[in-house]
């Protein structure tokens, strides 16, 4: 018997990147080969020594049990050092740090815990999907803040109409961001913060790509007065220590926030792995001993691809952080056609910008999580697409 998606299912928009795989898929297929600088999955092995850790802790029987939902003492203690370290920042690991089962995990399920039907919820776009996604999935009503190369890809909290920030709950934002790669400076959270205070409204910031920086280094919305009233932020282990796969991150922040996290979370999931806890422990530990060689290595692929696209007459923004390359195209060439251009003609995958939210059109994005070679060898193939016309 035919079954029908849930409304709030059909309320998502279509899925394009599934079409990509599914193309993807169809060259493989006929046996043509295909450099992937889609998807943004570390290509850099996860140390060893966390491996080690994992191994350790996966053989005792001690790891085998169910694990907490706000995650091990340690862990969380850990986490809460190594952000002092970082941000100087003093949290209270027991009650303002809580474990995650990656930061994808916390960024979906938040919003379920304060937003009610009819709150908006604003969101950064292009951005990640699943601010969107979590906002419907909570009954709330999302509403774009659009990033622009005219704004510097910052959000202009002043358009807001004064309508929508009288249902707004929730603002989501994301610096380092993706997929823009637009960094923010201490007077945009400042300024965030002073708005969220003014209209009483909760701020997520997504950090997942706060160690993924080539200079000076990025800043966490925590390190301002006042954030500590308003604010939670996600941090994942993915991007920073190349463990994509391994799921694990934490939230922090504002107690009462990771409280009402934590209260989802206990009637959702049974919390990470303990043996996955032990090795992000190593990783936090480490610190910057593990994350400075994989920046260094993004950043000569990021100025080699911003170096060739330029050459090849398109208009790359200039980043200084994450592993992308955000890119506007001609103005006559809309992204998904670009897309299944590449793909078809050269083998080359990128991600449409109309991928991340009708604000992305006109882009697209490269992610650098790709050998050195390949990364060059699908700069010219791009290159001799564009040549052609």
């Amino acid at each position: 018997m035919p079954f029908k998606y849930a409304e709030r299912l059909q309320m998502l928009p279509q899925y394009l990147f599934a079409e990509l795989d599914r193309i993807k898929s169809e060259q493989i297929a006929l046996g043509n080969t295909i450099i992937d600088l889609g998807v943004g999955d570390p290509d850099l092995p996860t140390s060893g020594e966390v491996v080690d850790a994992l191994k350790s802790a996966a053989i005792d029987p001690l790891n085998h049990i169910y694990p907490s939902y706000s995650g091990m003492d340690k862990f969380r203690e850990v986490a809460a050092e190594w952000f002092h370290k970082r941000f100087g920042v003093t949290l209270d690991y027991k009650r303002q740090v809580l474990s995650l089962i990656g930061s994808k995990e916390g960024i979906a399920h938040f919003p379920l815990a304060f937003v009610n039907p009819g709150d908006v919820v604003l969101y950064t776009e292009p951005g990640y999907p699943v601010y969107f996604a979590s906002t419907i999935f909570a009954g709330g009503t999302p509403y774009a803040l659009p990033l622009t190369r005219k704004n510097n890809f910052m959000p202009s909290l002043e358009s807001i109409p004064a309508q929508i920030l009288e249902k707004a709950k929730m603002l989501f934002i994301n610096y380092p961001n993706n997929p823009t790669s637009a960094t923010a400076d201490g007077a945009f959270f400042k300024k965030v913060i002073a708005f969220a205070k003014k209209h009483n409204i909760i701020i997520a910031h997504d950090a997942a790509y706060s160690e993924i920086y080539f200079g000076e280094k990025t800043h966490s919305i925590l390190e301002y007065p006042g954030a500590m009233d308003v604010a939670i932020e996600f941090h994942s282990l993915s991007k920073t220590f190349s463990m994509t796969g391994w799921r694990i991150g934490f939230a922090c922040g504002n107690e009462e926030l990771i409280a009402g996290l934590g209260k989802i979370k206990t009637n959702i999931d049974s919390g990470v792995f303990q043996a996955v806890q032990w090795a992000g422990i190593k990783a936090l530990t480490r610190g910057d001993a593990l994350t400075e060689p994989l920046r260094k290595i993004y950043e000569k692929r990021v100025r080699m691809v911003t170096s060739a696209l330029t050459a090849a007459g398109l208009e790359p923004f200039n980043a200084n952080a994450t592993f992308y390359i955000w890119t506007k195209l001609p103005d006559n060439i809309d992204s998904m056609s670009f897309t299944m251009k590449l793909i078809q003609q050269a083998g080359v995958v990128v991600s449409p910008g109309i991928g991340f939210g009708k604000s992305g059109e006109g882009y697209f994005r490269i992610s650098v999580t790709n050998k050195e070679d390949q990364i060059q060898k699908a700069c010219e193939k791009i290159a001799k697409v564009l040549a052609k016309g």
